[in-house]
């Protein structure tokens, strides 16, 4: 009777260890520490384990190569997602092909086929949408796939993102501090689940401080600069304009303040400004952005770790991280006390 190869699960089994940290160290990365390489030698060797037996028990025509149809590539937030999601995969023995969706549900769908199409092993997507056709089937055909960043309620998808809400009420009670009261959010698309997270995580914390979020503040963007300046127009135009505007993204935080400069104003003696999606041009404006950071480096190699382990028959298990907030000066906030000059002594 022919005795059944060990598979990467049994390795991992056999080592203590996740399937994915167990595909680190075949592919050599170099983060895996000494005791993980040596439970995963000890355990090959045991096991008899050849690292193309998976392949040949799963799929017979591993192409090494992932797939990643991101929102828009003219966001900042995505470029350093995409880079992140590249140097991880290039450290697990895989290669990477970028689709842009630009925020369209049809160009979503003509990446995700176009990839399906060249034998991709496995494909990650930050939704832009509620859920286009052609990635549903996908994800239901049980394409390996993880959303991240964005999410899919419903769909059986593992997730990788950051949690932002905690980051959003630290925001607000900033803002409360320095004396703000008129608060005012530029949100992204509906159908997305940052869009609406975002708003409400907003709403949600002007309501611990007692105030409210009306529908004149409360304007509907799409991530890119054109409705932040858009919106923003429209705050300044109202009787009573608000005292902060909120950017749900970055782009949009762009637009607001194209908008508020061109009405000849100042951040933030005119109008306050804050953004979610920090990114590193914010520290050049003048004033630099306050700003909610995600922690972007880290989702990308987590959503390529929960991909390649689903591609090697593990689970692939959701992650989330914290988001935080980056004071700095266009809400408001005191400039930093200058460095006390040292004489030196004769």
């Amino acid at each position: 009777m022919e005795t059944a190869m060990a598979s990467i699960k049994d390795v991992a089994a056999e080592a203590g260890l996740s399937v994915a940290t167990v595909s680190r160290v075949l592919n050599d990365h170099p983060s895996v520490s000494e005791d993980a390489r040596r439970r995963v030698t000890a355990a090959v060797e045991r096991l008899g384990y050849r690292p193309n037996a998976v392949a040949r028990s799963l799929r017979t025509d591993q192409t090494r190569t992932l797939g990643l149809v991101i929102s828009d590539v003219m966001n900042p937030y995505f470029t350093e997602l995409a880079r992140s999601v590249e140097e991880e995969a290039r450290a697990l023995g895989y290669s990477v092909i970028i689709g842009n969706a630009d925020e369209r549900p049809d160009l979503q769908d003509h990446h995700v086929t176009t990839l399906l199409d060249r034998r991709i092993d496995g494909l990650l997507v930050s939704p832009t949408d509620g859920g286009s056709p052609g990635m549903l089937g996908a994800a239901r055909a049980g394409t390996p796939m993880v959303f991240v960043d964005r999410w899919i309620p419903g769909v059986d998808v593992p997730v990788v993102r950051s949690d932002g809400r905690a980051a959003v009420r630290d925001l607000v009670a900033h803002l409360y501090a320095l004396g703000h009261r008129r608060l005012a959010i530029i949100a992204g698309p509906a159908a997305t689940t940052t869009g609406r997270e975002r708003v409400d995580a907003f709403r949600e914390a002007l309501g611990a401080y007692g105030l409210d979020l009306p529908d004149a503040y409360t304007g509907q963007g799409d991530f890119q600069a054109d409705s932040g300046r858009r919106v923003t127009e429209g705050f300044l135009d109202l009787a009573e304009p608000p005292e902060v505007v909120f950017a749900a993204d970055n782009l949009m935080a762009l637009g607001a303040l194209d908008a508020i400069r061109a009405r000849g104003l100042r951040v933030p003696d005119d109008i306050a400004l804050a953004a979610f999606d920090d990114v590193r041009w914010f520290v050049h404006t003048d004033p630099p952005v306050t700003a909610i950071a995600q922690p972007t480096g880290a989702l990308g190699r987590a959503a390529v770790r929960a991909l390649v382990e689903r591609i090697e028959g593990g689970p692939g298990e959701s992650v989330t991280l914290p988001a935080r907030l980056v004071v700095r000066r266009s809400c408001g906030e005191p400039a930093p006390s200058p460095s006390p000059v040292r004489r030196s002594t004769p």
